[in-house]
């Protein structure tokens, strides 16, 4: 039990990290979780798919102050703060009409204090006060007594050279971690990364939604930028299909080994190239209809698998999310501002075009991932337990919590095993989470493999081989690093 005690004069609720923390309250099944956690808990992170900023690594400048770091960026805190009646405007979310935002760092960090108790239960919980304790070695709870306490502590930390991006890139072992970009991104922070000589490993992945997707916005200028940066007319089928192959081509030089693909559904399509050729046309003219525009996602998806096939680029789609379901939060500051709901997902019917050609191509991997808990057992296990080519990505975003690992382990392991999955993938905007959630992960794989031992289901040596696959293995393969 945290106990209020007196610090310096001061009363402080200690912030403390059981070390037994996650695993289970069985006596022998912890005793094992606890020897299986601490052969991996040390192990390199591999970071396959992210959304870090390749431009902290680029320029390696401090980050300024404890609010930029672990508010204004991190959907998960906003959001939550948002859902109380915090107005973004209020911690510093950039408005797209260029609007008043707060720009006294000091009292968006008293906010986010007084409203700390929010996060109780929650993952974003956990990984916050890792990073306090962990990162910088902080011993007291955050509290609307403590907050500024904690926030002068954090911002003199972070005027140290040991807290700059690259130093702490290091010390949390970071083997490789991918950011995410655009086909339109000249990559030119990643260039300069390169360039400086720096041996952090650093790489991008081909993320092509805005050039994929006749509902983005932007879409058809997005599409003749697109051909510009390629060399190709992009206003006929052949050459906008040249054009990804050129784009994939410069991100491989730049160190892509995966492709992400953030569609609505999992809907594939393997239509005659003269349907293809109509459908550009009509979503460049602005005139394809919902019907249409998901007929041409799915068609780009059996595409990037063709394209996987020749350039060897692992594949990823993330389906399942009704992005910018608040239209006045879209409106008011863009996307990715916590408005993205789940929804149900079909994978076995939406994925059959897909499948029916490249689903037994042992060269391919393509992994998916679901916001749709309901389809572990009933589809994605089953399909990854057959497909050479697929494999299951951990518990993404709404899910990467400990009782979503669980049941993701619980509800797919039966079928597909455990190495038709990737390991853990850790998703963050949030650079100082990369250890948290990582150390989460590799908890809450030792509690259930502890928890196979003891229902004698899997011997001991078999758990100890396990973990360090689950950790570090599966995820340095599946991605080719």
């Amino acid at each position: 039990m945290n106990e209020r005690i007196l610090h310096l004069g001061k009363l402080m609720t200690p912030l403390t990290l059981h070390p037994d923390r996650l695993f289970s309250p069985e006596p022998r099944q912890r005793d094992l979780a606890r020897a299986i956690y601490a052969t991996v808990k040390d192990l390199p992170i591999i970071s396959p798919h992210g959304h870090t900023d390749p431009q902290w690594y680029a320029d390696n400048e401090p980050f300024t102050n404890a609010s930029a770091l672990f508010i204004t960026p991190d959907h998960y805190v906003f959001r939550m703060l948002y859902s109380q009646g915090i107005a973004l405007e209020d911690l510093a979310i950039p408005r797209r009409d260029g609007g008043a935002v707060e720009t006294d760092a000091r009292r968006i960090w008293r906010i986010f204090a007084a409203n700390y108790h929010l996060f109780r239960g929650t993952p974003t919980r956990i990984w916050l006060d890792h990073a306090f304790h962990q990162v910088f070695g902080i011993r007291e709870r955050l509290s609307p007594e403590s907050a500024d306490r904690l926030f002068d502590s954090i911002n003199a930390s972070l005027a140290m050279p040991e807290f700059r991006p690259r130093a702490l890139f290091e010390r949390f072992n970071i083997e490789v971690i991918a950011t995410t970009e655009s086909p339109l991104d000249p990559l030119t922070h990643h260039a300069k990364i390169r360039a400086s000589g720096w041996k952090g490993s650093v790489i991008t992945a081909y993320r092509p939604d805005p050039v994929v997707d006749p509902e983005f916005e932007g879409f058809a200028a997005n599409v003749a930028r697109f051909g510009e940066l390629a060399g190709e007319d992009t206003s006929h089928w052949d050459g906008y299909l040249a054009a990804h192959r050129k784009r994939r081509g410069f991100f491989k030089t730049m160190g892509a080994t995966s492709t992400d693909h953030g569609h609505p559904t999992a809907q594939t399509s393997d239509l005659p190239a003269g349907d293809c050729e109509r459908l550009l046309r009509k979503a460049l003219d602005g005139a394809i209809t919902s019907v249409e525009a998901e007929a041409f996602r799915g068609q780009m998806l059996t595409e990037m698998a063709r394209m996987s096939l020749e350039d060897g680029l692992v594949m990823q789609i993330h389906p399942g999310s009704l992005r910018n379901h608040n239209p006045f939060v879209f409106a008011r500051f863009g996307r990715d501002k916590g408005a993205d709901i789940p929804t149900r997902t079909d994978y076995v019917r939406a994925l059959k075009p897909l499948l029916d050609r490249y689903g037994n191509e042992r060269k391919l991997t393509l992994i998916l991932f679901t916001l749709d808990e309901t389809s572990y057992a009933r589809e994605l296990a089953p399909l990854a337990g057959h497909y050479p080519a697929l494999r299951l990505g951990p518990p993404w975003w709404f899910h990467d919590s400990p009782e979503g690992m669980l049941r993701f382990r619980e509800q797919t392991t039966e079928t597909a095993g455990f190495y038709n999955t990737v390991g853990f993938n850790d998703d963050t905007r949030a650079f100082l989470s990369i250890p948290a959630r990582h150390d989460v992960a590799r908890r809450i794989d030792c509690r259930y493999l502890a928890q196979l031992v003891a229902e004698h289901r899997i011997d001991e040596d078999e758990a100890f081989e396990l973990a360090p696959e689950l950790a570090y293995g599966l995820a340095k393969r599946a991605y080719k690093l």
